[in-house]
């Protein structure tokens, strides 16, 4: 039998002779519980964000992306391109050619980003969960078509049907004279593509893209065999890494090759920062919850000197009288903890499922509130709540050994 849990144990289930001492016992067993709860949901809450961009990246980006350390573009003969298929994991090639461009439809205009792909481009199924209306197609029958974003629609006022009406893509054309008149029509390539569909994924997108055939980008930017990058899409998602080491000896230096995190390393670095200070802000607010064990500790071993005293004259030395007391405070954060603990895993699980608390945006991506629970998580809290207890429990336990 642990003597110091026993007695721990009948100390925390007995009555107090002051009820005040109880009181302040229940109110710490509340206040760990209810930041743990905080800290689990806040917590599963951040990853779901992480992990809805990422769903949100795979949509638009592929899985590696190799773009020129210097310059916007760089020379792809096809040589290179057959070299890169043949790599192990690699499952196709997309070639991309992306310049920003002024595009005209009817009365309407803006600058939009024109991104020229290949034919595998459509083969990668990136966009056929993004479609919203029209169909995902580049080319039929010799014809060019884009595929547009949704606010690039809406500010042009698109209409995937009109067929007869293309988007009008302007871009300067490529001179050797320093200056460009803008006065004169010679100064710009021009050309036209049918709008065949339109895609929403997220609003950085769906506000600035157009996709368009790789030759129709190349004509409009006097591109010959430059690439502005180019994206690969792998067999198997769980070897991305070892296809990402393999394409970077391939291509030698001069070359970044990045998978999606790292396309958006910024943005996911920017959550996992607010994710540690949440994690900080509520482990701040554990530990003043946990200065309630302290008092409640401090009452308890002035209520029990009589006992202590008893317990020395049994033989108790002062290490087993300071695990008594250590041993009351973890039943007490243990318990706090555990409730907690179940109590944000349900809160969890019932967001996860049914979507209780909305996101309150009119048009919005989700309905909800992403929500992923992680074990690490619970692991983790569980951690900071132990060792912030036995912190708060340490001096008033030393104390009462000493007989003060």
């Amino acid at each position: 039998m642990n003597f110091p849990l026993y007695i721990a144990k009948r100390y925390f289930f007995a009555r107090k002779k002051t009820s005040f001492i109880s009181l302040i016992s229940m109110i710490s067993m509340l206040g760990v519980g209810v930041g743990t709860m905080a800290l689990v949901v806040v917590l599963s809450v951040f990853n779901g964000l992480e992990d809805f961009q990422r769903g949100l990246f795979k949509s638009f980006d592929a899985d590696l992306k190799i773009t020129p350390i210097k310059g916007k573009h760089f020379d792809c003969p096809p040589l290179l391109v057959q070299k890169l298929s043949k790599i192990d994991g690699v499952k196709n090639i997309n070639q991309v050619i992306e310049e920003n461009v002024l595009v005209r439809y009817r009365d309407a205009q803006m600058v939009v980003n024109l991104k020229g792909v290949d034919d595998n481009f459509l083969k990668q199924d990136r966009l056929k969960k993004s479609l919203i209306d029209g169909k995902l197609k580049l080319k039929e029958n010799g014809i060019s078509h884009g595929i547009v974003g949704s606010g690039v629609a809406i500010t042009l006022g698109v209409d995937v049907d009109a067929f007869f009406t293309p988007l009008e893509l302007w871009y300067p054309r490529n001179t050797n004279s320093k200056t460009i008149d803008f006065t004169s029509s010679d100064a710009f390539n021009k050309m036209s593509l049918i709008p065949s569909g339109v895609f929403s994924i997220e609003q950085q997108y769906d506000d600035n893209y157009i996709f368009a055939p790789l030759t129709f980008a190349q004509n409009l930017f006097d591109y010959n065999d430059e690439r502005t990058s180019l994206e690969i899409q792998v067999v198997n998602a769980e070897e991305i890494s070892q296809v990402q080491k393999a394409v970077k000896e391939a291509l030698g230096g001069g070359f970044t090759v990045q998978n999606q995190d790292e396309q958006h390393a910024s943005l996911l670095r920017a959550i996992k920062i607010e994710k540690l200070f949440v994690f900080l802000t509520l482990t701040f607010i554990i530990g003043i919850a946990s200065f309630n064990i302290f008092f409640s500790l401090s009452m308890l071993a002035i209520e029990k000197k009589e006992d202590v005293k008893t317990l020395y004259a049994m033989g108790a030395n002062a290490g087993m009288i300071q695990k008594i007391f250590l041993s009351e405070g973890a039943i007490v954060a243990f318990s706090g903890a555990v409730v907690g603990l179940v109590l944000g895993f349900g809160l969890c699980w019932l967001q996860q499922t049914y979507g209780l608390v909305s996101m309150g945006i009119v048009g919005a991506l989700i309905d909800a509130y992403p929500v992923k629970i992680q074990f690490w998580d619970f692991f983790f809290t569980a951690l900071v709540v132990v060792i912030i207890t036995m912190i708060a429990s340490y001096f008033p336990a030393k104390k009462a050994a000493m007989g003060s």
